[in-house]
């Protein structure tokens, strides 16, 4: 081999094994490229980025005179639903048990029921033609902690209490990056004995790096050998929830609904309450809305009270949505008319000494759900600071009512009362039982899931429908229905000569005849069925009943009522 030969393999050689040098200070040597914060959380200039509990949100908030402010959207879904946006007036609205908060964009002042307070700071920003509201302000009246940090601005938020997180410390000066390798950018700097969160279970760990959150809100990778043992510590909270009181009777409720639809019809009380045994509470239809603005119809009279008062009777005031023209959404969504309606109600209420307010709002649509329990949370707290039982009617619950939010509505009102009839109604497609033995099962069970058993009214019918179906001529059926009271009922299948038998899937008796090719059909109430739900009623662990309404019943049904109802 020539001189030249080997000299020219020797450099080969060498530059070899330095490639392969270099190949492995590449491969197993730390990257220093450094990414900013800014980088990082991809924030605009007037961004700022917020990390929920251990999760940057896709979601970006604002930082105001070093005040974080985060979207209504997120602070009603994610922290507290009982902050309400008033969108009609742009105002916003906060209920505690005794106080009705409202705070206007842009202003430090803000109102707690007639006064005036002043804070240190805006409670609420628009940005973009949307309300976010102050963290201190949600900090206030909510279950939750933040921190603010500056350059860039972010804000860490814990609010969901009770988890356990894997915590550990830093066993020296290291640094965390961006992804869980050498050679991925590093994002942070930590010191000896620096806190952090190991995010995930132990089990996730993998490449020798962990994935952890820095006490700022900087969420990335560091190497195993780096830390110390992670222990879990659970994430408690000593935030005290407001206490809702409620006023509960000492002894079971039993109310009739009673009907008056003219003024002359208050004088008719006396007389039907006379026929009744065991009953404690009447509940008058006296109220409705009356218009867009939130002003009240009336048929009261101050002397009924006075007489049910002197007969032991308690008096809640209905008030329904029943008047043609007028539009709910547009009453409940804005403040000053609900304000109207709620103040109207309380000062009507207060001048004829009633003992209670009973809300009977039927045709709430599924886009004014928050609206209407926003209204029933002012309400409750107006309610309660003037001694007035407040109670809501409501259909039974079933998944398409959610809206309603029954257990909301136990939380702040005093009863809710569940109409466990209409079962089948007029105008509906199939005749049937208004209200048989299994849909009151299913209501009480569907009911005491929600709102506690000594706050339930179950409300049962002394009325049913006489169904009348004949063939349409086209291969189906027309189906009408006309009301009958219990005594009226018997009287019809007497004239007709029919008898009725007991149907025990309904737990009715159940009549049916035929008349000029028309099918009439009739799921009776009386003592009996009556007593098979208030026995059901019972059996769910409710013992408050209502009945719709005086003047349908009979002498024989309260004897029945008597047996199951300690309504001293």
């Amino acid at each position: 081999m020539s001189k030249k030969f080997r000299l020219i393999s020797i450099c080969i050689v060498v530059i070899v094994i330095a490639l392969l040098v270099a190949f492995l200070v590449f491969k197993y040597s730390p990257s220093k490229e450094i990414m900013s914060l800014e980088d990082y959380y991809g924030l605009s200039s007037d961004e700022m980025a917020i990390i929920l509990q251990d999760t940057i949100s896709d979601e970006t908030g604002h930082y105001s005179d070093g005040v974080p402010y985060i979207s209504y959207k997120m602070v009603k879904e994610l922290i507290n639903k009982r902050f309400y946006w008033d969108k009609s007036e742009n105002i916003l609205v906060y209920t505690t048990p005794t106080e009705v908060i409202k705070a206007a964009p842009d202003s430090k002042e803000y109102s707690v029921n007639k006064s005036t307070a002043e804070l240190d700071y805006v409670a609420v920003k628009m940005y973009d033609n949307a309300p976010f509201i102050a963290m201190p302000f949600v900090k206030t009246y909510s279950n939750v902690e933040y921190a603010a940090y500056e350059k860039p601005d972010r804000v860490i938020i814990t609010y969901n209490w009770g988890v356990n997180q894997l915590k550990t410390t830093v066993k020296k000066k290291t640094v965390i990056r961006y992804e869980d390798n050498i050679k991925s950018p590093i994002i942070a700097e930590v010191a000896a004995n620096d806190p952090l969160i190991v995010i995930g279970s132990e089990e996730e760990i993998e490449n020798g790096f962990s994935k952890v959150i820095t006490v700022d809100g900087v969420i990335g990778y560091i190497k195993n050998n780096r830390i110390n043992e992670s222990t879990y510590e659970k994430l408690e909270s000593s935030y005290a929830e407001p206490q809702y009181t409620h006023i509960i009777k000492d002894y079971d409720v039993c109310l009739a609904w009673h009907q008056v639809t003219t003024s002359d019809a208050n004088g008719g009380m006396l007389n039907l309450v006379n026929k009744t045994k065991g009953v404690n509470t009447i509940c008058p239809t006296w109220f409705a809305v009356e218009d867009n603005s939130g002003n009240v119809r009336s048929k009261k009279k101050k002397k009924y009270v006075e007489r049910a008062h002197e007969g032991g009777l308690e008096v809640w005031g209905l008030c329904n949505d029943q008047v043609e023209g007028v539009d709910m959404s547009a009453v409940l969504s804005t403040m000053s008319s609900r304000e109207k309606l709620e103040n109207k109600l309380i000062s009507l209420a207060i001048e004829y000494d009633l003992d209670g307010i009973n809300i009977d709002f039927e045709h709430i649509v599924a886009d004014s759900g928050s609206d209407f329990i926003e209204f029933i949370r002012e309400l409750s707290t107006k309610c309660r600071n003037n001694g007035i039982v407040l109670s809501i009617d409501d259909y039974i619950p079933v998944s398409y009512r959610d809206y309603y939010d029954y257990e909301e509505q136990g939380k702040v009102a005093d009863y809710v009362v569940i109409m466990a009839y209409d079962e089948h109604y007029a105008g509906g497609d199939e005749e049937g039982s208004v209200s048989s033995i299994g849909f009151v099962k299913d209501a009480v069970a569907a009911i005491t899931k929600k709102v506690p058993a000594e706050q339930t009214i179950m409300g049962l019918p002394f009325y049913t429908r006489l169904w009348e179906v004949r063939d349409n001529g086209a291969g189906g059926k027309e189906i009408g229905s006309n009301v009958y009271s219990m005594t009226g009922a018997i009287e019809m299948l007497n004239e007709k000569k029919v008898t009725s038998s007991w149907d025990t899937v309904s737990g009715q008796y159940y009549a049916e005849f035929n008349e000029d090719g028309t099918v009439y059909k009739i799921w009776l109430e009386e003592e009996s069925s009556i007593e098979e739900k208030i026995k059901a009623v019972k059996a769910g662990g409710i013992n408050n009943v209502a009945f719709w309404r005086l003047g349908f019943d009979n002498e024989q049904v309260w004897n029945v009522v008597m047996n199951y109802i300690n309504a001293n």
